[in-house]
């Protein structure tokens, strides 16, 4: 079994570099059943999952720690806030995804999506609350939000839930600098993880160092840049000069950087694929950041001026 490096927090805790996706797709039946996924890829020596409370997973990503039989206390769970549990709903909807899981405490809590033992803030914009609608549109298909943002309170609260003990760490997701400066504004607790979208397409070498500086990690999701980016020339030829796959290439390029990844994977050969990572030269790193093309393959807009879950670039600072 691999031995899957971890990096430092800020709170002391050695998070895995390395995790899986808990991204259960669309569909209802396929979202209860993410634990099939999710069982193997434990046995196999991940430690780490990472879920949300809009995914739908997280029912079943206790389901699967308790199937595994590996012991909760070695397992690093993520779980978010969706866009909608922010300002007074953040408790409520915390405590929610705790019995969701099964659990009395998560590792990582972040903003957006994910709470167990660390929550998430997913993303700094908040929707406007609608009974028994997730996502309320408006007539141009776009998400209901408020303009002014409301993520400092919503912070102030997920800092009590880390004061309690339920959260061993929070952290948020799809925080540009500009509203990293701005939660950080009233911050007490500085956040220990930002997960974004980057690869060697989009690089955010700028936020990247950023994170560094405030002692943040950076956590990639969408990390291989979809096939995209895995069938890119320079992606290819490294892959064979290594003797290992595309995805295992770029999933390597991260650590080198000191990014934390969580691809996901059903597939049990390409999850064990991508616990096992080829050191990548010095060189070779540098050949694949220069592949940079500010380029968002998994949340952009739709069209030129549009919005990204309600909000425009410039609000979310890109």
């Amino acid at each position: 079994m691999p031995e899957v490096p971890r990096f430092k927090l800020n709170t002391g805790a050695l998070m895995p570099a390395v995790g899986l996706g808990g991204w259960g797709g669309v569909e209802q039946e396929a979202r209860i059943n993410a634990w099939q996924f999710m069982v193997p890829a434990l046995q196999s020596g991940y430690r780490l999952i990472d879920t949300a409370w809009a995914y739908g997973t997280e029912r079943a990503t206790g389901e699967a720690i308790k199937k595994s039989s590996i012991p909760r206390d070695q397992i690093w769970i993520t779980t978010k806030l969706h866009h909608q549990h922010q300002g007074v709903f953040v408790e409520e909807y915390f405590e929610d995804s705790l019995k969701n899981l099964d659990m009395d405490y998560v590792d990582l809590l972040s903003k957006v999506l994910t709470l167990t033992d660390q929550l998430l803030l997913h993303w700094p914009q908040t929707s406007k609350f609608v009974a028994g609608v997730t996502d309320p549109l408006d007539q141009d298909g776009d998400l209901i939000t408020y303009d002014t943002p409301i993520f400092p309170e919503s912070w102030a609260r997920m800092e009590r839930i880390y004061e309690s003990g339920k959260a061993k760490a929070i952290g948020v997701s799809n925080f540009s600098i500009k509203n990293l400066e701005k939660l950080l504004e009233t911050a007490k607790v500085v956040p220990a993880v930002n997960q974004v979208e980057t690869h060697p397409y989009l690089v955010q070498q700028d936020l990247k160092d950023y994170c560094d500086k405030k002692g943040i990690v950076l956590t990639a999701y969408t990390p291989t840049g979809y096939s995209t980016v895995r069938n890119d020339p320079t992606i290819l030829e490294l892959a064979d000069k290594y003797k290992v796959t595309p995805a295992q290439i770029i999933l390597g390029w991260h650590i080198a950087r000191g990014v934390a990844v969580v691809p996901k994977s059903s597939n049990e050969q390409r999850q064990r694929d991508n616990i096992n990572l080829p050191t990548l030269d010095p060189e070779d790193v540098k050949r694949i950041s220069g592949l940079d093309r500010n380029q968002r393959l998994c949340n952009y807009a739709k069209k030129p001026g549009g919005k990204v879950w309600g909000w425009t670039y410039e609000q979310l600072g890109w």
